[in-house]
């Protein structure tokens, strides 16, 4: 169909013009803030030894304060959805990312529990939101057939973050510290916020570097998927009935709250583990932190590209969603098992990187299913499964103290509930049947 058949859609004065790739700039702006969110809210966790000695904290005490960011960014995902709902992403996410980062840098002068837990806490309040504002806009700027590969890069850039925030704050915590450490995280948000304020635009039409043809690609794909959210008309209530009495939905929620349980172990405890189990430096530590983390960057969008490949072919949500993800999260549970059984370091973490990779290999799907079932109200969806998610991350980091001592202070034994959390997350996805027009069509959209 040509552009000037569509409505919204201007004509173009070079028809054989070739569309702009603006679309993925928008990715890479996305995929960036990912990558600075993760290096300054997953630090901590390399860190946490050097700050809970210079501040007289004990491993109960940390898991609270790592426990507070996800605790705020849990209780803030749906007032953070509903905002990137009625407000957009180019100035919800902006503003969001100058006060997160504003928020590491206070790390720097905490003095003690209950500052040091205030900040992480205003951090996840700051910090909810990017990941909603983020999904709406690839609802946005993506066509169907793309959008587990746009997610699944966003989730690749979250644990690159993550990554190099292990492998620098491992090599520079000593010589800066962990107070300047922080500031100095927080000053590559600060930048973004800015940037991304005067380049981005919440709908394509209204930037001025894409053609027409651009515009057609994208809203030629979307014309028989579900309508999402336009920032400047006015968006119907939230139907929050249909969205907590349907079955899917559920589902959907619960598979991330195992997801999300499982993946929050690199982000806190997994130095610690390490530590005690094999006595390593921090500079190791910090290197074998890195390499779950790293191996969900090709994991990611390797995720993506297979779910869009499968919906392509088959037009099957149950085969692109359900069964990519809940054999990923199979495999993993699979390879955590196995790590449990190692002999040596370099045998576990080989084990737990290849399962990291697995876990990842299922994200983009849960993801992209927000998506499917949002139509107007995506970031409002996703932020209710991500809500369920940061949940189990809270509650997962403040428990893992105490289930060690429960073992006897085995920390091997937490790779065990991390097998039976994967299984978890793998049956929810299992149970989840896409029958009827639930994926088909924007149930969560209807008046």
């Amino acid at each position: 169909m040509s552009a000037e058949t569509q409505p919204g859609i201007p004509e173009s004065a070079d028809s054989d013009s070739r569309p702009t790739f603006v679309r993925y700039s928008v990715l890479a702006w996305l995929c960036l803030i990912a990558t600075i969110t993760y290096i300054q809210r997953n630090s901590i966790a390399v860190a946490e030894e050097a700050i809970a000695k210079d501040l007289g904290l004990n491993e109960q005490q940390m898991g609270w304060i790592m426990g507070a960011f996800f605790l705020s960014y849990s209780i803030f995902q749906i007032p953070s959805g509903l905002l990137a709902d009625r407000w957009g992403t180019r100035r919800g996410l902006a503003l969001m990312a100058f006060v997160w980062s504003l928020s590491t840098a206070l790390m720097g002068v905490s003095v003690g529990l209950v500052s040091l837990f205030l900040v992480r806490f205003l951090m996840g309040i700051s910090q909810a939101g990017v990941f909603p504002c983020a999904t709406n806009s690839i609802a946005q700027w993506f066509p169907a057939g793309r959008r587990a590969l746009a997610a699944g890069s966003l989730a690749s850039f979250m644990s690159f973050g993550g990554a190099v925030g292990a492998i620098l704050t491992g090599r520079l915590i000593e010589p800066l510290g962990w107070r300047w450490l922080f500031v100095v995280y927080s000053i590559p948000g600060v930048l973004w916020a800015i940037g991304f304020y005067f380049w981005f635009r919440d709908r394509p039409g209204d930037h001025s570097a894409v053609n027409a043809e651009e515009q057609n690609l994208i809203a030629g794909k979307l014309q028989a998927e579900p309508p999402v959210a336009d920032p400047s008309e006015e968006i119907e209530s939230t139907p929050w009935l249909a969205i907590l009495s349907s079955p899917a939905m559920w589902c959907i929620c619960g598979q991330q709250f195992f997801r999300a349980a499982g993946y929050i172990f690199f982000a806190t405890w997994f130095p610690k583990f390490l530590r005690k189990v094999y006595d390593l430096s921090d500079e190791q530590v910090g290197d074998f932190s890195s390499l779950p983390i790293l191996a969900v960057i090709p994991a990611g969008i390797l995720g993506g590209l297979v779910s869009d490949w499968i919906f392509t072919r088959t037009g099957s949500r149950k085969l692109s969603r359900v069964a990519v993800a809940s054999a990923g999260l199979l495999l993993c549970a699979a390879c955590f098992g196995a790590a449990y059984f190692a002999s040596n370091v370099w045998w576990a973490v080989g084990f737990i990187t290849i399962g990291s990779f697995f876990a990842t290999f299922a994200g983009p799907p849960g993801y992209t299913i927000t998506m499917d079932m949002g139509g107007r109200h995506v970031a409002t969806v996703f932020s209710t499964m991500n809500m369920s998610g940061n949940l189990a991350a809270a509650v997962f980091s403040v428990i893992v103290p105490w289930f060690v001592k429960l073992n006897g202070g085995n920390w091997n034994s937490v790779l065990l509930l991390l097998v039976g959390i994967y299984i978890g997350g793998a049956l929810c996805w299992l149970a989840l049947k896409p029958n009827g027009n639930v994926f088909e069509q924007s149930l969560l959209s209807r008046p």
